[in-house]
């Protein structure tokens, strides 16, 4: 019998009993459930549970926070459930069947960006580097920057935007072979789709926008514009889905003896054609309509409002998984305008986060165990990780919660307000500000504090005021 013995059985009791798990995996601190029943789970003895360190459903799934020791608390649990094991991607499959229609679009939408994330990390860390030594004069009395008067780093610049030209003008290679990996698809055909929307045959996106001359595709009877979509996410996505589709009906039909030769042509070539023809000029006319709305939003004269809703309600949306959508727009405003106004406010609500889970470890000083969930926390949070932050502690004591979406709220408005930009989406929390362009870093420094003091110190005030304090704080308080 090991330490968690009786932890485990407890849990199976209370999460409805072994016939109530449908599946059951593990992350690095997590144990993920799929319920046929999830009302059935006892949330609140689940989580007086001694090695449980709280829990929540997200994306169908009901997970139970149990720390650094997961992997062998799920062994154990496996054993004495009699159940078999699973993957992240099994549970994720079937927790699906929880999720209304809405919820299952966004988390399709999570699933294309997440494997794109780090190279779009990188490319916005390089495109940052290269406005610092390219664009900021700082020698010579302030009028010469780094690349004038070094060739070194001239050189350095220049080297530079072969990645990142080749992360964010090539973005639809990404998107289109993240599709056909979700979907089961052949993945080849997805990055051969890719390829086709941003060909150097093509008229770049830029040139188009710019009024350059379209050449042709002349078949005689009809012509078709020789358009390139360059860092466009929605016609990339319209066009891979397409290829889906197509690829998928005909492995039905097709003999499978001719399959190899019959389904990638009769799936790719009509795929590009519709791209060029449908597609791509519908999904840029969306995308430049939805980038339009919102970068008026955040430079109307209400654009305070537009800040504050969206500081104040970011963190909910976290909850519901709908935090993905934003994702395809801060894409498509970078790809509209050179920069996102949106990412920034997103780094500044996970700082939010962290800093009132700060003040939960500064109320429970003496509380050991509780430490053990509330510092990983606050440090993922920082990091712009902020699930373990808004679960384990936020939400369980509430009030910290309102601080952290207050302080998000208001470093929100500075930042909008100021005209704050991101060169690119990807890095949160505290590192966030290498992702801001140069000339903004000062005014997000200020976003920064004010995300860090307003939550720490709403926290420390709601603690006092028996409506927000609950009975968690008294039993924890040292």
């Amino acid at each position: 019998m090991s330490k968690f013995t009786n932890d485990i059985h407890q849990l199976i009791e209370y999460i409805g009993g072994k016939e109530n798990i449908v599946n059951v995996s593990h992350c690095a601190t997590r144990l993920r459930f799929v319920l046929k029943d999830p009302k059935k789970a006892d949330i609140d003895k689940i989580e007086d549970i001694k090695s449980v360190k709280g829990s929540f459903t997200q994306a169908g799934q009901f997970q139970v926070i149990i720390g650094n020791e997961v992997s062998t608390f799920y062994n154990e649990l496996i054993q004495i459930a009699d159940i078999e094991e699973a993957t992240k991607e099994d549970t994720k499959v079937a927790g699906r069947q929880n999720l209304n229609p809405l919820q299952r679009l966004v988390s399709h939408l999570a699933e294309i960006f997440a494997p794109i994330i780090p190279a779009i990390v990188v490319g916005g860390l390089i495109l940052g580097f290269r406005n610092i030594i390219g664009d900021i004069k700082m020698l010579e009395g302030g009028t010469k920057t780094l690349t004038e008067v070094s060739q070194f780093w001239a050189g350095t610049h220049h080297f530079l935007w072969l990645i990142g030209e080749a992360i964010f003008h090539f973005l639809p290679v990404g998107i289109t072979w993240s599709i056909a990996r979700k979907t089961g698809t052949t993945q080849i055909l997805g990055i051969v789709l890719g390829i086709t929307l941003v060909s150097p045959q093509l008229l770049n996106a830029y040139g188009v926008a710019g009024g350059a001359e379209i050449p042709v595709w002349d078949f005689g009877f009809a012509q078709v514009q020789m358009i390139g979509y360059q860092a466009q996410v929605i016609p990339a996505m319209l066009a891979g889905y397409l290829l889906v589709f197509l690829e998928k009906k005909l492995r039905k039909v097709v003999p499978e003896y001719i399959s190899m030769i019959v389904v990638p042509f009769l799936s790719l070539v009509p795929t590009v054609l519709v791209a060029h023809i449908i597609l791509g000029p519908v999904g840029w006319k969306i995308g430049t309509v939805i980038s339009n709305g919102v970068y008026g939003g955040l430079t109307s004269t209400l654009k305070w409002l537009f800040a504050a809703l969206f500081g104040f309600l970011y963190a909910p949306l976290v909850i519901t998984g709908l935090h993905h959508m934003t994702n395809a727009i801060d894409l498509q405003l970078m790809s509209e305008f050179g920069g996102t106004n949106l990412w920034p406010m997103i780094a500044l609500s996970n700082i939010a986060q962290g800093s009132a889970v700060l003040a939960i470890i500064f109320l429970n000083k003496k509380n050991e165990e509780e430490k053990q969930v509330s510092i990983p926390a606050t440090i993922s949070a920082y990091l712009g990780v902020t699930e373990p932050a808004m679960f384990g502690i936020n939400l369980k004591y509430s009030y910290p919660f309102l601080g952290a979406m207050i302080g998000s709220a208001l470093a929100a408005i500075f930042s909008v307000g100021t005209g704050v930009m991101a060169n690119s989406i990807g890095v949160g929390g505290l590192p966030g500000i290498l992702s801001i362009q140069p000339q903004h870093m000062g005014k997000f420094a200020i976003a920064m504090l004010i995300a860090i003091i307003v939550p720490f110190g709403l926290t420390m005030v709601l603690s006092k005021n028996k409506k927000w304090a609950n009975k968690e704080l008294a039993k924890h308080k040292g």
